[in-house]
């Protein structure tokens, strides 16, 4: 059994009567990544704030948070010492250059000149930005300054490297670079835990997931391993029929097809691929389009496809 790295319960938040967090519980166990899922104003960054330190929950005094046996209010110190942080936004010094801005950086943790120099061209190497070093902040696309927020964030060595929507608007080339440098640290024992709007990332580098709405946790476990358990194996997308189409409603009705509609988009589930294909044949090829289930149908099926009001 591997050890509790991260230990939240009963984790409350409240904005002017507005309950952004509701008794949220979950562990993060050592040199895993976990990911926090939901539609925006589920709770996930407030979440991650709390957990660093940057926001305090309400007082209850049920609540835990303990990163690696620590207590998150009284020992916010120790735990800043050790873990790194990577906001939603990049904060970098547009003024400096980027072995500057690590350099600065450094010191707020101590990191003798000699040291932080050779940590700063390991982390350079490591994000692939060695060709960068002398270049100015605002000379680096938005994929390299989101490499060197993390970068950053790794100065200090941590034991746990928190990220809050590491690679949203990044183009996919980058993005799956990304993915593979925190497979790569998670490797080597960090603990990673993230929040993202991008079911793919989660899928592809996340041990375990919560799916979270309005401040509750709704779902939680292994990527795959939810999918199993909570959905078909296949999806199939049609464009051209409708709610009153009789022989549709049949079909699914004789051969136990779970379907919905959105907006005009019917989606028909099924464990049974033969059975969705055989529907298709009476459509006209690019009027459907038949895929494995995904997190996202995992995602929308627990949070729902309209908009809620804070998104």
């Amino acid at each position: 059994m591997k050890d509790i790295v991260i230990d939240i319960r009963n984790l409350n938040k409240t904005y002017s009567g507005f309950k952004a967090v509701d008794n949220l519980d979950f562990q993060v166990f050592d040199s895993e990544c976990f990911g926090l899922l939901g539609p925006n104003g589920a709770g996930k960054t407030t979440t991650m704030k709390m957990i660093y330190g940057k926001s305090e929950p309400d007082r209850n005094d049920q609540t835990v948070i303990r990163i690696f046996g620590q207590n998150a209010k009284k020992d916010s110190l120790i735990i800043k010492s050790f873990s790194g942080i990577v906001p939603q936004q990049d904060n970098l010094d547009t003024e400096l250059n980027v072995t500057d801005n690590l350099f600065i950086y450094s010191k707020f943790y101590g990191i003798p000149s000699g040291e932080a120099k050779k940590r700063i061209e390991e982390l350079l190497d490591f994000m692939e930005l060695k060709d960068k070093a002398k270049s100015k902040i605002r000379e680096l696309s938005g994929g390299m300054q989101r490499r060197l927020t993390i970068a950053r964030a790794l100065l200090n060595k941590p034991k746990l490297l928190i990220l809050d929507e590491p690679t949203t608007g990044l183009d996919p080339q980058v993005r799956h670079l990304i993915w593979n440098k925190l497979r790569e640290l998670k490797g080597m024992g960090v603990t990673i835990l993230l929040t993202t709007h991008y079911m793919e990332e989660a899928f592809q580098i996340c041990d375990r997931i919560i799916i979270m709405d309005k401040g509750k946790k709704i779902v939680d476990g292994n990527p795959r391993e939810l999918l199993t358990v909570n959905l078909e194996s296949y999806v199939m997308e049609i464009y051209t029929v409708q709610k009153s189409d009789e022989d549709a409603q049949k079909y699914f009705a004789e051969h136990g097809i779970r379907h919905e509609f959105h907006n005009d988009t019917l989606f028909a589930y099924s464990n049974d691929k033969e059975k969705l294909s055989k529907f298709g044949e009476m459509l006209k090829i690019g009027n459907y389009y038949i895929r494995q289930s995904n997190l996202e149908d995992l995602f929308l099926k627990v949070t729902g496809r309209s908009l809620n009001e804070q998104q």
